[in-house]
């Protein structure tokens, strides 16, 4: 099953176990379950810490658990019904470490407040083996039921328990359940899950941030923008604080990245990992998880203010505000009824689910041809609906889209309805611009790549914004009020890109250094 070169990588890994490990597989007669065993005996070939019974009687098949010596099937606390490889292999490298005691890579506080959760939490992750999204997400659940015995974890592989997936209508990954209940579905943080499921953290947190001192440079967002600014600015030696909602952004949504340049290639999460430890190597007082809700511009050479979601008002002599873009939406009846149960907005994380059915992707540009010719690869058939009277790609992606036998390109057509039966999409309503009739297609996916909007609904009639929403910026990224600065996606620079986020960032900063430096000197 693993090849020698990895077999050696593992044995390193093993060698930090710090109490034996017990696999328990329930396994039956099928090809998925003999892959399971041949993985499995690998594992517990390079360790003589690592045993293998083949005496579960888990319903799911093939699955194994992983836990300590002697806790057995029902002791484990961490398990996986499916393979765990591809992206989902270091998760099951961290569950062996974590399982015999290691001590997770993870803060102080957040072990406190995972091992002081109380009552039973059993989770349930379905997951497919292409999402890049998705081994956060185990990764973190394994972690939290490592450190606490009430809580349990199981990785699912969609693919392999298609009649479960289907029981529970689940259309797109990673998809948690918690008690038996759906718990929220998407991209989630370690610290995302633990706030979720401790009620009184919002609280406490709030009033953390209460007491915080003003700061010189206040950057809210923690994309390529909001990255560079926090370092530019921690790097003139300045109080410097970054909010970040989720760090990484939007970035940690993207797949392949090839084009920043010397970076040959890289992916969305690597990178927005990197952005983090990179603004950690200076003095930035780091706030994750932290949503602004209203901007407060303070009077002349006064501090500005933010009030977050919490009920927290923080204070800078000046903001650098990077709130970049989110997927724009249909906004169309049936969208957000069916988000999840066929709508979706990630091709690479939910393609998998539709294997051999109808979708259509929504949007002509390069992100749309792009996830049509993926999809392509894995549904019975893609039908693409732009709503111009020719696609927006590049020529490239436009003749790979048209040699494909199973996609259908429909222009001058414009989305007015997702419908629905069942809990579940099983169409989609346009109007064909041209005759101006209604047409529907019969289908069970519906996959939006319209473009982005800007994270800027909170700085409405506070700031000036463009007639798309974007916060307008002058040549040195300053907005129309001083001290108040922007860039990257939520503003009015052209193309959309990470290079220029980057930029963006860094030069709003060295405009906030130049504007201290000024509205600080004497007369």
């Amino acid at each position: 099953m693993l090849d020698a070169n990895i077999k050696t990588q593992l044995k390193a890994y093993l060698e930090k176990l710090v109490a034996p490990i017990e696999l328990v597989a329930s396994l039956d007669d099928s090809a998925k379950s003999a892959e399971m065993r041949g993985l499995l005996e690998d594992i517990a070939s390079v360790s003589d810490k690592v045993s293998l019974l083949e005496n579960g009687i888990d319903a799911r098949k093939p699955s194994f658990t992983v836990g300590k010596v002697g806790e057995g099937e029902k002791g484990a606390r961490i398990a996986f019904a499916g393979l765990p490889m591809g992206h989902e292999f270091t998760s099951l490298i961290l569950a062996l470490l974590q399982a015999s005691g290691y001590a997770p890579k993870i803060t102080d506080d957040q072990v406190e407040q995972i091992k002081s959760l109380t009552g039973q939490f059993r989770f349930e992750t379905y997951i497919s083996l292409s999402c890049h999204n998705c081994p956060d997400v185990v990764q973190a659940l394994n972690t939290m039921a490592a450190l606490n015995p009430n809580i349990r974890h199981v990785m699912i592989d969609g693919a392999l328990n298609q009649a479960e997936v289907e029981a529970r209508q689940i259309m797109a990954v990673p998809s948690v359940w918690l008690n038996g209940e759906p718990f929220d579905d998407g991209r989630m943080s370690l610290a995302e899950i633990i706030a979720k499921v401790d009620t009184g953290a919002s609280a406490r947190e709030a009033a953390k941030l209460e007491e915080k001192a003003p700061f010189d440079v206040l950057v809210v967002g923690g994309g390529p923008a909001g990255a560079a600014a926090a370092i530019y600015a921690a790097r003139k030696g300045i109080r410097t604080g970054i909010l970040a909602e989720r760090f990484g952004g939007q970035v940690m949504d993207t797949m392949a990245i090839e084009n920043l340049i010397s970076v040959p290639q890289t992916d969305g999460p690597k990178l927005g990992r990197a952005l983090e430890e990179h603004v950690k190597e200076y003095d930035v007082d780091i706030m994750n998880l932290q949503r602004v809700e209203a901007l407060i511009p303070g009077t002349a050479g006064g501090l500005h203010e933010v009030r977050l979601a919490n009920g927290a008002v923080m204070k800078s002599k000046s903001i650098i505000l990077a709130t970049g873009a989110r997927w724009r939406e249909l906004n169309v009846p049936g969208e957000q009824e069916y988000r999840g149960k066929g709508v979706a907005y990630c091709p690479h994380c939910d393609g998998p689910l539709f294997k051999g059915k109808h979708v259509a992707v929504v949007g002509g540009g390069n992100s749309g041809v792009e996830a049509a010719i993926d999809l392509a690869g894995i549904v019975g058939h893609v039908t693409l609906l732009e709503f111009g009277d020719t696609l927006r790609a590049d020529a490239v992606l436009q003749n790979k889209l048209y040699s494909l036998s199973n996609v259908t390109v429909i222009k001058s057509a414009q989305t007015t309805e997702v419908t629905g039966a069942g809990g579940k999409v099983n169409g989609l309503t346009y109007t064909d611009r041209t005759t101006g009739q209604s047409q529907h297609v019969a289908l069970e996916g519906v996959f939006v790549q319209i473009g982005l909007l800007p994270n800027t609904d909170f700085l409405k009639g506070v700031i000036n914004l463009s007639r798309f929403g974007e916060i307008e910026i002058d040549a040195k990224g300053q907005t129309n009020i001083p001290g108040i600065l922007a860039a990257g996606d939520c503003t009015t620079v052209p193309y959309k890109q990470i290079i220029i986020a980057m930029s963006e960032g860094a030069k709003a900063s060295l405009s906030a250094f130049d504007y201290l430096i000024r509205s600080s000197a004497p007369a």
